[in-house]
């Protein structure tokens, strides 16, 4: 059987998957807001949709930039428009996913991976959460693993991404029996178990729109 050869991926693959990442907010503000008003201060789905939309209009002005430069551009602007600690984590997941791709027109399978496992690393750096602890980490970290393991395995990408978005949404379904050790929620002590994390519910809404990009 040939080998299948994966379509390279570029700037437009970084619109897209911003854009989608924008739409799924905007869908799914409402929710975010219920399962972060259950155990937070109630405003994770409108900071991360007003988030996303001023990354979607940053990007739209800066077309025919590098994948790298739209990633570490988004970032930023998530920095700058994101109240609380939604802004800087993700701001910084996207700014070193996007130093991690550098300035070439174009990337594939592996540079992918790195750029996500890049991110993971600034979020766990910036934030210091752990799988367990009750956050976006515990859906970031098993999609960059499934992710990993995937494409290390050879196979095709959009089975890869599959996998990671199955793995996200599984680690967002894990939060719930899970006391918070980070965040605000963290000050209910028992009390935030039997929540869905809106943090990680955040996380695998991203994965997801990544598979989604990817896929087109």
């Amino acid at each position: 059987m040939p080998a299948v050869v994966e379509r390279a991926m570029d700037s437009g693959t970084i619109a897209t998957w911003m854009a989608l990442s924008d739409a799924a907010f905007r869908a799914e503000r409402d929710h975010l807001v219920q399962l972060d008003a259950a155990v937070g201060d109630g405003d994770h789905g409108t900071t991360m949709a007003r988030g996303f939309d001023a990354v979607v209009r940053a990007l739209a002005a800066e077309a025919g930039a590098p994948p790298g430069r739209l990633l570490t551009l988004a970032g930023q602007t998530l920095v700058s428009t994101m109240g609380g600690a939604s802004g800087p984590l993700w701001g910084t997941a996207l700014r070193r996913a996007g130093r991690a791709l550098g300035d070439g027109p174009g990337f594939e399978a592996p540079q992918l991976v790195r750029a996500l496992e890049a991110a993971l690393a600034g979020v766990v750096e910036l934030g210091g959460a752990r799988l367990g602890d009750k956050t976006m980490v515990d859906a970031l970290a098993p999609a960059v693993a499934a992710l990993q393991g995937a494409v290390e395995r050879g196979e095709p990408l959009a089975a890869a991404l599959r996998a990671a978005t199955a793995a996200a949404e599984e680690g967002v379904r894990a939060t719930v029996p899970m006391q918070a050790r980070k965040g605000r929620a963290s000050y209910l002590g028992e009390r935030s178990v039997g929540h869905q994390d809106a943090g990680a519910t955040s996380a695998a809404l991203v994965i997801r729109a990544l598979e989604q990009a990817v896929d087109r």
